[in-house]
């Protein structure tokens, strides 16, 4: 009778033990997965940004050779203007 009873306390530790262990690790796996997920978003979230930037890059490739496209950069990055062209300055700037 007391074997038995040991054997049963035993068991029931041992299922216990069990139980703990599948909880725990269903835990740490499942914020394994959270974190995972995280990353997968943030991941599409930049790619995502760069496909948009690889568009407004390639715009700019198809219009780099265009008349309109080279007269705003000569305008805008390098001061330059047409021939005869009046030019205001805003000095309250």
């Amino acid at each position: 009778m007391k074997n038995e009873n040991i054997k049963f306390i035993l068991k029931r530790l041992l299922v216990i033990a069990i139980a703990i262990y599948v909880v725990y690790t269903f835990f740490s796996q499942q914020k394994s997965l959270n974190m995972y997920k995280a990353d997968a978003e943030r991941y599409l979230e930049q790619i995502s940004l760069e496909e948009e930037r690889k568009e407004k890059l390639n715009e700019t490739k198809a219009n780099i050779n265009s008349k309109d496209y080279i007269e705003e950069i000569a305008r805008d990055k390098l001061n330059m203007y047409l021939p005869n062209e009046k030019v205001y300055i805003d000095i309250n700037k």
